[in-house]
């Protein structure tokens, strides 16, 4: 049977692949808000009562008719307006929703493959938790988080970033679909049960073009040997992908279990509220007491740092050195880590210490040019130093390699945009869901006053204040690691254009 794709305006929608593309851009959408997406496309220009939309959704579930309303409204925020200003969905007063936009529907057959990198690639799906016990479910989620380091330092193959791997976490699928959806030839999946002070690894290597297992093992040892078992799964993959290579300088593992699980949670939490980033900072702190050795602790620790308190308005300068030293740090503790090396980087940036950041932004690519968040630093760095094309371009390599990434990639791609005087391309990608009620919004106020309208700018601009009080043109600009002052002078152009304090 052949599974469809529904094609509208600029999106393309894969109910079964559980993606939506806007102009081949992946769009961030709720599983929920998917499920609603395909039942009203599916069957465009009908009537779709409300009893079922929600089953559609919500399946054999009892939900209240407002999640129903939520959902759909911020389909509709994500969507924008149809080519003539009008709604993609429509409301049909006290029955239900129809589905406005003329729907082509794409089936197998005529679906246009991804083109697959000119080398060997491989994404590393989340592996299973196989104990009893849910809480080994970060273990099982470090080990593949791991594995993707590992598989990302080898020049020889390309290999998608954990954001986009996770995007698949729970979700039986077929591994063609996952393969085509990312952009990759095989997958590795697997499953991990730890227990009594054992571990148990069953691991596969799938060649998604024609089903075959390339390789399949199982691992029973300590988990004292947990990492020796994962280079030695690195090294078998290598081998069936690449032949027998040298392999690269051994990483810094840590020497204290409980150190590497707190790791594991924390990094989970980098990217949410401002509460969940200090719940990460306490586990971090715990991690480096337990392991001072422990290099992506301290790596992490750095950007817990910056974000917790330089962008949300906290003391700049302190906070400034304290996350560089840690930076520092991490990188001293194991100099052949690419995370470690971009965090330091971009941190030097904002330091205005441009040399070194330069240089330690092509080692950390040296390293690891799989590192799709070095790419996604390394545009905000370039579009300020005025480099704005060049910037672009990374971002861009930072989502082929993360097709599925963190909010910041957003606001870093809108930032871009806006620099390269993309002004409505900048407003659709600062007003995706993942990145929106940000502090992307302030680009989302300059973008929408270069378009000339104030009114849309100036409620972004009020809205964003809500969440940084203190913010100011002034201070913006002397944190900001400009070095091209045209650039500069635009960003600020847009943000007196939406009414942002000077």
């Amino acid at each position: 049977m052949q599974r469809a794709r529904f094609a509208f305006g600029p999106f393309v929608l894969d109910p079964d692949a559980g993606t939506l593309v806007r102009n081949d851009d992946p769009v961030a959408v709720s599983h929920r808000g998917l499920k609603l997406l395909a039942a009203l496309a599916g069957r465009s220009g009908e009537i779709l009562g409300k009893a079922e939309l929600m089953d559609a959704a919500w399946p054999g579930t009892s939900v209240e008719e407002g999640n129903l309303t939520v959902q759909i409204a911020q389909l509709r925020k994500l969507l924008g307006p149809t080519a003539d200003g009008g709604e993609w969905i429509s409301t049909v007063p006290r029955v239900g929703y129809r589905f406005m936009g003329a729907v082509e529907q794409i089936d197998e057959a005529k679906r246009k493959p991804l083109p697959l990198p000119d080398k060997p690639s491989i994404a590393v799906l989340p592996f299973v938790n196989a104990s009893n016990d849910p809480e080994q479910g970060s273990f099982a989620d470090g080990l593949t988080e791991d594995l993707i380091t590992d598989l990302s330092r080898l020049p020889g193959l390309f290999v998608i970033a954990r954001n986009s791997s996770f995007a698949y976490k729970g979700r039986a699928m077929d591994v063609r679909t996952i393969a085509a959806a990312l952009g990759v030839r095989y997958l590795l999946e697997g499953s991990a049960r730890r227990a009594g002070g054992r571990v148990r690894i069953n691991a596969q290597l799938v060649d998604a073009m024609s089903g075959d297992h390339v390789w399949a093992e199982r691992f029973d040892r300590s988990l004292e040997d947990i990492f020796a078992v994962q280079d030695e799964v690195t090294g078998k993959i290598v081998e069936a992908l690449l032949g027998r290579l040298r392999a690269p300088p051994p990483r810094n593992r840590p020497q204290n279990l409980e150190a590497y699980d707190l790791c594991v949670r924390a990094r989970r939490l980098m990217d949410d509220s401002p509460q969940a980033a200090r719940e990460a900072h306490l586990m971090l702190t715990r991690a480096v007491s337990l392991d001072p050795g422990y290099a992506e602790a301290y790596r992490w620790l750095a950007m817990n740092h910056w974000m917790g308190w330089v962008h949300s308005g906290g003391p700049a300068e302190p906070a400034r050195k304290v996350a560089l030293g840690l930076a520092r740090k991490a990188v001293a503790l194991d100099p052949g880590d690419a995370g470690c090396r971009w965090v330091l980087a971009y941190l030097l940036a904002y330091n205005s210490s441009f040399a070194e950041a330069d240089a330690e932004f092509a080692r950390a690519i040296e390293l690891d040019p799989n590192e799709a968040d070095t790419w996604a630093a390394l545009s905000d760095i370039a579009v300020l130093a005025g480099r704005v094309e060049e910037g672009l371009e990374h971002i861009r390599k930072a989502f082929r390699l993360n097709p599925f990434p963190a909010s910041w990639y957003y606001l870093t791609l809108g930032q871009a945009q806006y620099a390269a005087g993309e002004y409505q391309a900048a407003v659709e990608t600062l007003r995706r869901d993942e990145t929106y009620r940000t502090s992307s919004r302030r680009f989302l106020a300059a973008g929408l006053g270069q378009l000339g309208r104030f009114d849309e700018a100036r409620a972004e601009a009020e809205l964003f204040l809500v969440g940084n009080p203190d913010f100011t043109i002034r201070h913006w600009v002397a944190t900001e690691p400009f070095r091209d002052a045209a650039t500069l002078d635009h960003f600020v152009d847009g943000f007196r254009r939406a009414g942002l304090p000077e």
